[in-house]
């Protein structure tokens, strides 16, 4: 090998080397006179010609947030809440001291590591809520990257506390932050110093000029070496992205099958994210962990209010004996980012209760759900509704089967399932090669308690599918997180048939 093999900064980093030996990027940059982009090209191209080694090493530090330090300081928003309090203590009265963000979070920790209990809205502490690893987490970095009232911004983590699970709950709830770092040491070889011995720098041409072609200089001066055997750099075409080309395609079969497709606001009022569809005011989806609550309240509709509170109570002139106990306005009221689409179709039955209607939504919900590779707190739900005259079970099944065939699934079976506001309720399933049977949502006739105050006389076909989870089974996907994340180089080499 001869140093016509090697650009003048790969010379002249191999020189600086021939000097140092071992060196880090900074020490080469300062001695070779090139910035650290090119130095690091450099020592990388001579790595694969074997004249230096880079040997890399990679840690994982950890830095609070803001949020994080405030936590750090004030104690976590369940230590605080737990502190707080003697005994038994009424929720509301808990929720008037804090705010309701911190009140929020609380109470879904407070239950997940059983420091406490909710029974009749009543919070019970259990045990003696012992100071866990993440609090002593947090403390370590707060305490260790304290200087002059500023902070560090990343701090390497004690073994012993540095547990995937917590570090993964801090990171998951923006205590906590996560740099990557790399060390690199590069190191000249044996062949390395032999070329180095060899290498004299001499002007490079890069491009031919007019000018050098009319003098002729051309041949007397040294071209840069480029490699022919190189594959040429990938064109990628503009394209859908894939999860749109997946919502794209089943809006495009329920038009085809008929339906219109409607709208809804993305606040409701509880009364008809809940109270319309059947919900007790008590049910486990109300609970602040499960919904966002906003500070904001909607007046109820007059025409129907009355209506509902009977159904909740008594059951009204439907035949039910209702949910007992008293039906509350005030909730009713509150106003909450809506947890599904049905409260988008259950508004419109609302103001086309005369029909036919067959109509549906494909849009955003919101959950308070901890993100992981199957949950987010905002996801896309597909909701249908057909009401007619002579509707059936079997028109709904039908349908259903006939959405799912094509989507691609050949297989649909139907199990028997459980929601307030629909009976007889079933759960779709498909079945997916290597993964056997899928539910993919539910379906049911909605139930005269939602219908009739309404002033809805014929059956009502409904149902609602999550579309990220067909979208992990279309697109083959293993973490939902997948559809979110901006992954130029996945979105460029996503196959646009496949799936749809």
């Amino acid at each position: 090998m001869t140093d016509h093999n090697l650009t003048n900064n790969e010379k002249k980093v191999l020189l600086a080397l021939n000097e140092l030996e071992t060196a880090e990027l900074k020490d080469i940059v300062e001695v070779s006179d090139l910035n650290s982009d090119a130095s690091l090209q450099a020592a990388f191209l001579l790595e694969e010609k074997r004249l230096v080694k880079v040997i890399e090493e990679s840690f994982e530090l950890y830095g609070l947030s803001d949020e994080g330090k405030q936590y750090a300081e004030d104690g976590l928003p369940e230590r605080q809440i737990i502190d707080s309090i003697e005994g038994a203590t009424p929720l509301d009265q808990i929720q008037e001291a804090f705010s309701p963000q911190l009140f929020g979070i609380a109470t879904g920790w407070l239950l997940k590591k059983k420091w406490a209990k909710i029974e009749n809205g009543v919070l019970i502490p259990v045990g003696d809520a012992p100071k866990g690893h993440d609090e002593k987490i947090l403390s370590d970095l707060y305490e260790n990257s304290l200087e002059n009232n500023t902070f560090d911004p990343v701090f390497e983590l004690p073994a012993e506390l540095a547990s995937d699970k917590i570090i993964s709950d801090l990171i998951k709830r923006k205590l906590l932050e996560k740099e990557e770092y790399t060390e690199r040491q590069i190191q000249i070889t044996a062949s390395g110093k032999s070329v180095a011995s060899k290498v004299t720098i001499t002007e490079e041409i890069a491009q031919i000029t007019p000018e050098l072609l009319i003098n002729g200089d051309w041949e007397n001066k040294y071209f840069r070496p480029y490699k022919v055997q190189k594959p040429a750099r990938l064109v990628y075409g503009a394209k859908i992205h894939p999860y749109q080309r997946l919502i794209d395609r089943m809006r495009q079969i329920f038009l085809e099958m008929g339906f219109t497709e409607i709208k809804g606001d993305i606040v409701q009022s509880s009364f008809w994210n809940f109270d319309a569809l059947f919900q007790p005011q008590d049910h486990p989806a109300r609970e602040m962990q499960d919904t966002f609550h906003l500070d904001t309240r909607s007046e109820l509709p007059e025409k129907y209010a009355d209506k509902i509170r009977c159904v909740h109570e008594n059951g009204g002139d439907t035949g039910s004996v209702g949910w007992g106990g008293r039906w509350s306005p005030e909730i009713s009221e509150t106003n909450v980012l809506r947890t599904h689409t049905t409260s988008v179709t259950v508004r419109y039955l609302a103001d086309n209760p005369a029909g036919p209607v067959k109509a549906f939504c494909i849009d955003r919900a919101y959950r308070r759900e901890t993100i992981d590779p199957t949950h987010t707190p905002e996801f896309e739900q597909l909701e249908g509704i057909v009401m007619d005259k002579d509707m059936s079970f079997s028109n709904l099944l039908g349908c259903l089967r006939e959405f799912y065939n094509r989507m691609g699934f050949e297989e649909v079976r139907f199990r028997p399932g459980y929601f307030p506001y629909t009976e007889p309720s079933v759960e779709p399933e498909v079945w997916v090669d290597g993964l056997g049977w899928v539910e993919l949502g539910g379906a049911g006739v909605f139930r005269k308690e939602v219908t009739t105050p309404l002033g809805i006389t014929e059956p009502v076909l409904a149902w609602g599918l999550g579309v990220s989870r067909v979208a992990m089974l279309k697109l083959g996907l293993k973490d939902l997180r997948e559809l979110y994340q901006s992954d130029i180089d996945w979105l460029r080499k996503s196959e646009i048939g496949k799936g749809i």
